[in-house]
Formats: structure tokens, sequence, C-alpha cells
């Protein structure tokens, strides 16, 4: 990637594609920072890419901060290889030296657009004779190197949009391929690099289809043999619209700050995308890798509804409450959000308890998307006493001695064993020894007495996660206020 950004869901997508086709095929997934130009990057891109590729499970085998046999992987590094490949391509007369003023330049773009048609460089360089060029050396003239494009190109096999090929030098003049201050445009810096690197497969963007067959160009220039290029459709938001940075709610800082996955961010741009026999929400990233097939990819954009994207995390949240071991992790970062969130309010250090909040996530697990929904104002009842006055539950029912007594005694029957459906049950024969009041209404008067709140999860539900011990102090107190 380019260092001109964070990384957003476009970026890891094609991240993605590359790290489960490379770990499919028992290969080697490489990041390599572009930062040719030097005006465009922003300081902490580098270091926050790869962070974020470690946060989202698909880590470099090789990369800046990792290091490995083909570094440095930081192209502003790899400035001398760059020269070298140039004055190579200038002594087979590939290449030729251009000292076009940045005026003439414009000029011709000018002209271009008033005429209406696409601006590109009249090569007008490429006919200096070699004294011409000694003279303008000998003047100190600046200038760039320019890749000869040759008609005729040949076509090249896509992994993903099949035979291709693109008249270049038709449509766009002679590309800069290294610029006057020494360092290459992309054209050459990847090409370069691939070489030098070992590349076998490169997975790409769409956009950068048309210009493959400059690359296939200047690789039989070199004498070198290509990698096999895939070009990725677009990803698009699902109104067909291109994702929007400017909100800043594409970054994978902003989803990893909101409390989502990452395993839902990676399965959701691969369900909307392509690469698999079929749609399936949930897959893990083994199931990922497993699944992918290259040839499956369809050239047609792929619409990203972020709408969605909650409904993939609970099914991924769902799954990690399954797993022990993340499981274990769910119940650490709980406690650090109810400390956040609940401060000096809480019960006692006893909410704290891992037992405690274990049996809360495994009682929520498929009601929640987030974890975060478990501190959430409908939850407080879990880690903070309701105060609730007698006269409150005497609003509901005038039986509410009666009903205390009763739900008192079963809590202290069941005890040892405390099911949602045994409580169900229990607490529907309860209702039948009241002499008036109605099961919704001692419903409604247990749920206030037990969270301060009209609404939220079941009363036997409720009764289950705080335990027997918090559920008979809660009504005791409530009936003696």
């Amino acid at each position: 990637p380019t260092i001109t950004g964070f990384l957003h869901l476009g970026g890891l997508r094609t991240a993605l594609y590359n790290y489960i086709f490379a770990k499919k095929h028992k290969g080697t997934f490489i990041l390599r920072v572009e930062d040719t130009d030097q005006n465009r990057v922003v300081p902490g891109a580098a270091e926050g890419i790869e962070d974020m590729l470690d946060w989202a499970g698909i880590p470099p085998d090789e990369s800046p901060g990792r290091g490995g046999p083909a570094g440095p992987y930081v192209q502003s590094l790899r400035l001398e290889l760059y020269g070298r490949a140039g004055a190579a391509l200038l002594a087979s007369g590939a290449a030729y030296r251009c000292f076009c003023s940045p005026q003439r330049l414009q000029l011709l773009r000018r002209d271009a657009v008033r005429s209406q048609q696409t601006p590109r460089y009249d090569n007008r360089c490429r006919h200096l004779t070699p004294a011409e060029v000694a003279q303008k050396l000998s003047q100190g003239l600046d200038f760039v190197v320019r890749f000869r494009l040759e008609k005729g190109v040949e076509p090249f096999q896509d992994l993903v949009y099949g035979w291709s090929k693109h008249e270049v030098a038709e449509v766009e003049g002679d590309p800069v391929i290294l610029k006057g201050d020494g360092f290459p445009t992309y054209h050459l810096a990847n090409v370069v690099d691939d070489h030098y690197m070992g590349i076998t497969h490169v997975l790409r963007g769409t956009e950068w289809l048309p210009s493959t067959s400059k690359h296939l160009l200047l690789y039989k220039a070199f004498g070198w043999e290509p990698p096999q290029f895939g070009h990725l459709p677009l990803l698009l938001n699902k109104d067909g619209g291109k994702l929007s940075k400017r909100q800043g709610d594409i970054f994978l800082e902003h989803f990893a700050r909101d409390g989502f996955l990452p395993e839902a961010l990676l399965d959701i741009v691969t369900n909307c995308g392509s690469g698999f026999a079929e749609k399936q929400m949930g897959r893990t990233l083994e199931e990922l890798i497993s699944q992918f097939e290259v040839g499956r990819i369809t050239t047609h954009s792929a619409f990203l509804d972020l709408e969605a994207l909650p409904e993939f995390n609970r099914v991924h949240l769902t799954r990690h409450i399954e797993n022990p071991g993340l499981r274990q992790k769910l119940i650490k970062e709980l406690q650090g959000l109810v400390e956040l969130v609940y401060g000096d309010q809480q019960v006692d250090p006893d909410v704290l308890e891992n037992e405690y909040v274990e049996r809360v996530l495994l009682l929520r697990k498929g009601h929640i998307s987030f974890l975060k929904n478990l501190v959430s104002s409908d939850y407080s009842y879990l880690w903070v006493r309701p105060s609730v006055s007698r006269q409150q539950l005497q609003t509901i029912s005038a039986e509410v001695d009666e009903i205390g007594k009763l739900v008192l005694g079963l809590m202290t029957r069941q005890a040892a064993a405390l099911t949602v459906e045994e409580l169900n049950k229990d607490l529907r024969s309860l209702q039948k020894q009241t002499r008036e009041t109605k099961y919704s209404s001692m419903m409604q008067l247990l749920r206030l007495a037990l969270s301060g709140r009209q609404h939220g999860p079941s009363v036997a539900e409720m009764m289950v996660t705080l335990g027997a011990e918090e559920v008979c102090g809660r009504i005791h107190r409530a009936l003696s206020s």
C-alpha cells in the first residue's frame, strides 16, 4: 500500500485476498510500503497499517516491522536499486531522458483538455539525438527518465479477468519511471521490487488493470519473468457509490474503536465479494483460506452493506463466547468495560468475579452484537443494584409481600441449580398461588424489583444471571424500603 493515510476497508480486502491466497498455497504474504511520492506520505501511516493488519489477524510474513530476506520493505530505502534499473534501461535504449519543463507539460495538458482529448505526453524528448542529450546535460538542465512504450503488446492472462491487453502506446505518452529527485514512480518501483523480492503472484485493485500491459513491457525490457496478476473488482457502497474516506468511518481504527471484531470485517468483505462457492455468513479465517478459489472471483463490483455489519459481529461474538479460550479474553475485556462505565457505582467486587461475568456472557450470547452492549443502560442492573421502593411495587400489585415470600422460598429451594427453563415453569406455578395478580403483572413487579427497569431480558434470565443470593438480597431490600 501507499502510506498516504490509514488502512480502510478497501485496503483490508486487498490485503486479505493476498493473505488467504498465500496461505492456501503455502506461500509468503509480503507487506511492502510504497512511499515514493514523499509529498503525500503521512507520518505514522506505515506503522498504523501494519498494526491494523496484526489486529485483523492477517499479519504479513515479511514487512518493514518484521524484516525479512528481501528487505528493505520501504521503497524510499531502495533508491539505489531503482537508479541502477533506470540506468540499465537508458543504456539499452528502452528509456530516455526527458528535459521538458513543468510549464511545457502543463501547456500540453491544458491544450488537450481544451480540445476535449485525454492529456498525454507527446514523446518529444524521445527523438533527441545523443548529441542533443549531451548538450542539455552539459547545461545542467533538470530531467526525468521516461520509458519507451512500444506498440503491439502481448495479451496476458489475468487471474480474474482472463485474457486481456491494453495498447498503452496508442492512448498514453511515454511514462516517467524516474523523477528528477531520484525517486521512482509506481511503475518502475513495483516492477523492480517484484523481481528482486521473488514475487510470484500479485492481487491488486482493478484500477491497475490498464497499467499491467505497461508493466509487462517493462519486464520484457529488463528480460525478467513477470509474476501472475489478478485484479480485484471495486468495493462499493450498497448504493453503488465509492466508499467514502472523508467521514473516517471506513478506516479500521474506527471499527476497532467501536467494538467490532476483526473476524466480522474479514467475513463481510469476502461475503459481499466473491472467490467462494457460496455466500455464507460466519466464516472463520481458517474457513476463508480453505474455501477460497481465485478463479471464483467475479469481475463485477462488490457491494458492501455496512448496515449488516452488526449482525456479522453478533455471529462472531457468539462464536467467541462459545470458545473457552476466547471467552476468557472477553471476560477480562468486559470487566474493564464495567469498571470504566460504572466506576464507583458497582455493587461490590462480586460483580467483577470471573464466574459471574462468564455467566452473564453465556446467558446473553446471541442476543448482543457488541460486548459494550452489556454495559449499556439496559443492562445496568447487572452491575449496579437498583433503588426501588415498596411503594413503586405496590402500584403494580397489592400482593407485594406474598409474591416476595413466594419468590424467596423458590430461590432458597432452587439455589443449587438455577436454569431459565425450570425457573419459567416455577414462576408460572407461583403466580397461581396469588389471589388476583396476573402473570404479566407479577413479571413486571419482579423485573422492577430486580433491575429498576420496565424492559429487558426475561425475569427468569435475570434471576439466573444474578444468582439466588443476589436475587434474594434485592427483593428483601425492595420490600423493606
